[in-house]
């Protein structure tokens, strides 16, 4: 068996019989998909990535803007965590904050296993945001229902393919010893 790389095809495997592919969930050319992936993940991406920049300008600009951003927060701990804890180290936490959506933006752009990390991410970080308040809600339920719209669509994630996987090959081996 010999293995050699096609740089628009992707890796392939030279059989006896003739070539495998050996494709990935990520790969827009793997049996299934279309050949192009759904806009979702690069436009929310994109978004994301936008996000960051944000960060980065409000860091360098006046740190103090964060300063009431959870002056409404549902609970006395998001308020008091957000004064004692972020307000603590402004600058340091807006980067991380930079670098979280960072990520999540190069996530979504990768397509594949690690764009459900970043759909994944993106809706935990909404389901976070709202503990900063009611008005908060107003961005987050409809950012929520988009998100989780666009997530089953972007064809290039396999969304619960390996526990199906695992339950499918588990059922064929019990069937193979006689169970039922």
């Amino acid at each position: 068996m010999a293995m050699f790389v096609r740089p628009s095809m992707g890796p392939k495997v030279a059989t006896v019989t003739g070539e495998a592919s050996l494709r990935t969930a990520g790969d827009p050319l793997a049996p299934g998909t279309s050949g192009r992936r759904h806009w979702g993940g690069p436009v929310i991406g994109g978004f994301y990535l936008s996000m960051g920049g944000v960060h980065l300008g409000l860091v360098a600009a006046d740190v103090e803007t964060y300063r009431h951003f959870a002056d409404a927060g549902l609970f006395a701990f998001v308020r008091d965590g957000w004064q004692q804890i972020f307000m603590a180290y402004p600058a340091v936490f807006g980067l991380l904050l930079m670098a979280g959506e960072t990520v999540l933006g190069i996530l979504l752009l990768r397509g594949g296993r690690p764009a459900s990390l970043g759909w994944a991410g993106a809706v935990l970080f909404h389901l976070l945001l709202m503990l900063f308040g009611f008005g908060i809600w107003a961005w987050c339920l409809p950012a929520l229902a988009l998100l989780i719209y666009l997530a089953r669509r972007d064809d290039s994630v396999r969304w619960g393919s390996a526990a199906s996987e695992h339950s499918d090959a588990s059922a064929r081996s019990l069937a193979s010893r006689g169970v039922t």
